[in-house]
């Protein structure tokens, strides 16, 4: 097997701002795996917040490749399980290589994820649209350019309410609020019931990781379900969530891709949570990996690739928040020349 790190500078449609910070491009890297002829494609984006850097995964993956290049025909479980040990302090390279060996394997078995896994793909969940914060105007402009039947609006500012307010007169869609930690507990549960009149869905990541006793309390008394984020990272942090949050947001970059993160949809339904996978603004690369997850989710946020100025492969599409598969086997991805 053959082992070869791309990366990329992906250039965004509009400056993208959360609750603590703003950017306008977003560097990925691309691990290919070459086998008999075939070739499988993995991604992990890079991430101030975690302290994860194109060149430290770059120096992760180099410094295993030897090791990497003499996998053969273990199962994408028993490969990840490998990886793990050589990775284990750098889940976002884990991830690119993971799914980079997973798409290997199926195209490999002439099949394409969903259909390895077993997973009928009749109901798939629609993806949301993120509109990120910005001046009420902007962030009606942004709604307006894409009409869109589930927002996830970024909040954590100190006029929310008057955001979504005004959001709200411009569409009928379902809206979904991140606040990406800015709330207190107090703010939390009072703006549940304002916005819970607004039709929001749901409220993700309110309060700051950490903040155990705070989720505790705004479990008990928000009037609309909390789904966990920062809080769930890794496959340990769901069994934490259980009676904290009402549902987990799984992100493949940050679990170790896409072997951990079904274990860990498959733990969260039998604690009897909500299930969410949501992406790191990847190319069609990490964003055609996690339709195939689709079938096993109750809600997604996979609109990583409508908010480039240029995608640099092709795979899924998307349109009107409904996702269409490609004909190719394994998560479908081809790069662009």
């Amino acid at each position: 097997m053959k082992v070869i790190l791309r990366t990329f500078e992906l250039q965004l449609k509009h400056t993208f701002t959360i609750s603590r910070r703003a950017y306008n491009s977003q560097p990925t890297l691309i691990v290919e795996l070459q086998s008999e002829g075939y070739s499988g494609f993995g991604e992990a984006t890079s991430n101030p917040y975690y302290n994860i850097t194109l060149d430290s995964m770059r120096e992760n993956l180099e410094r295993i490749i030897p090791i990497i290049e003499r996998v053969t025909n273990e199962t994408p479980d028993e490969f990840w399980h490998i990886a793990n040990q050589l990775l284990a302090n750098d889940r976002f390279s884990l991830c690119a290589l993971d799914i980079a060996y997973t798409d290997l394997y199926a195209r490999k078995k002439s099949k394409k994820l969903y259909e390895l896994w077993g997973y009928s793909i009749d109901n798939n969940p629609k993806t949301d649209y993120t509109i990120g914060i910005d001046s009420i105007s902007k962030m009606v402009s942004k709604m307006k350019e894409l009409p869109w039947p589930i927002y996830k609006i970024k909040l954590g500012t100190q006029e929310d309410i008057a955001i979504v307010s005004e959001l709200r007169k411009h569409t009928d869609a379902i809206f979904r609020i991140d606040a990406n930690c800015g709330w207190t507990v107090s703010e939390t549960i009072n703006n549940a019931i304002k916005l819970k009149k607004l039709g929001v869905e749901f409220l993700e990541q309110p309060l700051k990781a950490d903040n155990w006793e705070g989720h505790k309390e705004v479990f008990k008394h928000s009037v609309l379900p909390i789904i966990a984020d920062e809080s769930c990272i890794i496959e340990e942090d769901v069994a934490k969530c259980h009676n904290n949050f009402h549902g987990v947001n799984i992100k493949l970059v940050k679990c170790g891709g896409l072997t951990p993160a079904r274990r860990m949809i498959s733990q969260a339904k039998k604690l009897g949570m909500k299930t969410m996978v949501g992406c790191m603004t990847e190319s069609s690369v990490g964003i055609s990996a996690i339709a195939h997850l689709l079938p096993q989710l109750d809600y997604v946020d996979m609109d990583g690739t409508l908010l480039l100025n240029k995608d640099i492969a092709t795979g899924i599409t998307i349109s009107g928040g409904i996702i269409k598969y490609s004909e190719y086997n394994g998560t479908g991805v081809r790069l662009n020349s």
